[in-house]
C-alpha cells in the first residue's frame, strides 16, 4: 500500500513538472500594448515576444508580428499595460494565509474592526472550530483605531475563553494580546521578567499581567501555528499565494523566516506548489551561527524560483506601535512617561558586534529599522564594521521609516540601501500625526524624494500581513502620499509613477542581486509579466487599476478577466 501511494505521489509530482514545463515554454506575443520595460531608459515600447518562460523579443508591433508562427498564442492587448512582475521587497509570506482559519482584526478600510466587541464577535466564530487547549489567533487589530483607543486585556480575553488560549496580534507585528490560558501556554506567570529588548504588561495600580507582550516577550508566528495541522498549513499557503498572484505578485518574500520555514518554503517550490518565485531572509537569531560557520550554504537551496536573501537583523520595534527607537520621545508619550522615545531592539555594542562579524564574512544584511535614533544605531554599527573591512554593498535598511536627510546622505558611503514601508503615510499618517509623532516628524516618514537626491536607489513594501500585498497602493502612496483622512501628508517626499513603478520592480530585484535576470522587461530575463487594465501613467487613481494577468516564467498564474 505505502508503495502505491509513493508511486502516485511521484506520478503526480511529475505530472506538475511536465504541466509546468509545457506552459513555461510555449511561444506567445503581445501586440498593441503600452510596454513600460523600466529598463534603464525606461524604454516603453509596443510589443514583446515570450518563449521558453524568458522574454525573446522587445520592440514595436511590425517586429514582434514577424516572430509570429502557427502555435503563437497572440495577445491584442488593445491599449492596456504590459509592465515587469512586481516583486515584493518585503513582507512575511505566507502570514497573509492567516486569513484561512484565525480571526481577521483588521480596521477599516482593510478589515471591518471597530471595537472590543467585534473582535468578541470574531474571536468566538474561530473559538467554536478550535479544539480545547489549541490557540484561538486572531490578527490584525490596532489599538489605536479601536474605538477604545486601547489594547483588549487579559481578563476581557478571559471573558471571551478561559478554556482556550487566545493571542491577538497586534497590526504591527510587533507586539500582542493575550489571556491567562495564553499565559499559561507560553509558561508566563507573575514572577516572569521582560527579556532584553521586551516587555511583558502589567497593570499600573495593581501590577499584575495586563495581557500585552510586545517585541521580544511576544511569542513568534512560529511559535504560534506550531500545533497547526498540515491541513490547515496547506490552507495558509493556498491563501496567501491566491492573494499574492491575483495582485501581480511575481516574486514574493518571506522576510524573517527561522530554519524550520525556510526550509519547508524551499521544498514547496521545488514540488512546484508555488506560482511564483521566493526570496527568503533567514532571522539570524535562528541560522546566524550556522551561515557563519559554514553549516549552512545557501548555494544548497538557490535555484531560479528559491533565493536565499539576506540575513535579517532587528534595531527596533513599530512607530504605531511605539516601540520605535526615536531620538526625541513620542508626540504624545504615555502619561507615566513623558520622555519615553521606544527602545532599541538590542545593545548596541551587541548590534556592533554582529553587524561587524557578518560583513567581514561578506554576508549580505537586512536590518529593520524604524526609528531614527535606531537608524542612528545601524549606520554607526555598519560604520565602525566598515572601518576594518569594506564590507558587502547592498546592505538593506529595512523600513526605513523616520530616516532623517543627514541619515540618507550617508547612506551611500556605507553601501546601505533603504526599503521604504511607504503606505504607512496612508494606512497610519492621521495616527502618527496626531498621536505618536506629530505633524512635523510624520511628513518626513518614508522620504523617498530625499533618498532619490541622495542618489539612493530604494524600494518600497507592505510589510504584509501588516498592510495587504498590493503594489498599486504602494505607488499610489509614494506619488500621492495622502492619508486615510484624505489629507496631504509631506508633499515634498513625492515621487512620480515611473520612480514608485521601478521602486517594486528592478530597484527591489536590485537589492537582492536579481536584477540580472528579473524586474524589467529586457531580452533573456524571465517572462515574469503584468498586464494591467489601464494606463498605470495616466490613472487618475492608480488603485482603480486591476491586474488582468500575472505571468511568471511564461505560464498565467493569475486571470481577473478583461
Amino acid at each position: 500500500m505505502k508503495k502505491r501511494q509513493l508511486v502516485a505521489v511521484a506520478v503526480f509530482i511529475a505530472l506538475i513538472a511536465i504541466y509546468g514545463w509545457s506552459n513555461r515554454t510555449q511561444h506567445r506575443v503581445f501586440i498593441n500594448a503600452k510596454v513600460l520595460t523600466v529598463n534603464h531608459k525606461n524604454d516603453i515600447a509596443e510589443a514583446v515576444s515570450i518563449r521558453g518562460g524568458r522574454i525573446e523579443a522587445v520592440g514595436s508591433n511590425s517586429e514582434i508580428k514577424n516572430l509570429i508562427e502557427s502555435n503563437t498564442q497572440v495577445t491584442d492587448l488593445n491599449g492596456q499595460t504590459l509592465i515587469p512582475g512586481f516583486f515584493d521587497a518585503h513582507s512575511h509570506f505566507p502570514s497573509s494565509g492567516l486569513s484561512a482559519f484565525a480571526a481577521d482584526l483588521s480596521p477599516p478600510p482593510i478589515g471591518t474592526t471597530r471595537s472590543f466587541a467585534d473582535i468578541r464577535i470574531a474571536l468566538d466564530k474561530v473559538a467554536q472550530d478550535s479544539e480545547e487547549g489549541q490557540w484561538v489567533l486572531g490578527f490584525g487589530y490596532d489599538d489605536s483605531l479601536l474605538a477604545e483607543n486601547r489594547h483588549p486585556t487579559r481578563d476581557e480575553l478571559d471573558g471571551i475563553s478561559k478554556n482556550h488560549p487566545i493571542y491577538l496580534w497586534h497590526s504591527s507585528g510587533h507586539m500582542g494580546v493575550t489571556n491567562s490560558a495564553g499565559f499559561a501556554k507560553l509558561g508566563i506567570d507573575e514572577n516572569t521578567q521582560s527579556t532584553a529588548g521586551g516587555v511583558i504588561g502589567r497593570d499600573s495600580d495593581s501590577g499584575k499581567l495586563n495581557g500585552l507582550l510586545q517585541e521580544k516577550s511576544a511569542p513568534s508566528l512560529t511559535e504560534l501555528t506550531a500545533e497547526l495541522s498540515y491541513f490547515k498549513y496547506y490552507k495558509i499557503l493556498q491563501a496567501a499565494s491566491a492573494d499574492y498572484s491575483s495582485h501581480g505578485i511575481t516574486t514574493a518574500q518571506s522576510g524573517a523566516a527561522n530554519e524550520t520555514l525556510l526550509k519547508a518554503l524551499s521544498w514547496v517550490v521545488k514540488l512546484d506548489f508555488l506560482p511564483f518565485r521566493l526570496v527568503v531572509l533567514p532571522r539570524h537569531e535562528s541560522l546566524g551561527k550556522q551561515i557563519l560557520d559554514g553549516r549552512f550554504n545557501a548555494d544548497d537551496y538557490n535555484s531560479d524560483w528559491f533565493q536565499v536573501g539576506p540575513l535579517k537583523l532587528f534595531a527596533d520595534g513599530s512607530p504605531q506601535g511605539y516601540t520605535a527607537y526615536l531620538t526625541e520621545p513620542y508626540y504624545k508619550p504615555p502619561v507615566d512617561n513623558p520622555d519615553y522615545r521606544g527602545f532599541p531592539a538590542m545593545p548596541q555594542a551587541k548590534l556592533i558586534k554582529l553587524v561587524d562579524e557578518y560583513q567581514k564574512a561578506g554576508i549580505q544584511l537586512a536590518v529593520h529599522g524604524n526609528g531614527d535614533a535606531a537608524i542612528d544605531n545601524i549606520l554607526e554599527a555598519f560604520e565602525k564594521a566598515q572601518s576594518e573591512t569594506k564590507g558587502t554593498t547592498r546592505n538593506i535598511l529595512m523600513h526605513a521609516q523616520m530616516a532623517r536627510i543627514d541619515q540618507l546622505e550617508k547612506m551611500p558611503q556605507l553601501g546601505i540601501t533603504p526599503s521604504f514601508f511607504n503606505s504607512h503615510t496612508y494606512y497610519w499618517g492621521d495616527v502618527h500625526s496626531q498621536k505618536g509623532l506629530g505633524p512635523k516628524r510624520a511628513a518626513g516618514i518614508s522620504a523617498a524624494a530625499s533618498a532619490k537626491k541622495s542618489g539612493l536607489r530604494f524600494s518600497l513594501h507592505s510589510d504584509a500581513p501588516v498592510t495587504p500585498i498590493n503594489p498599486l497602493q504602494l505607488i499610489w502612496s509614494a506619488v500621492n502620499r495622502q492619508t486615510l483622512s484624505g489629507k496631504g501628508m509631506g508633499a515634498n517626499e513625492r515621487i512620480s509613477i515611473m520612480s514608485a513603478l521601478r521602486a517594486v520592480t528592478i530597484d527591489a530585484a536590485w537589492q537582492v542581486f536579481q536584477d540580472d535576470n528579473r524586474g524589467s522587461i529586457e531580452v533573456g530575463k524571465f517572462a515574469d509579466l503584468v498586464i494591467l487594465s489601464g494606463d498605470i501613467l495616466a490613472e487618475d487613481d492608480i488603485r482603480d487599476l486591476r491586474v488582468v494577468e500575472t505571468i511568471v516564467g511564461g505560464e498565467v498564474v493569475y486571470f481577473g478577466g478583461g
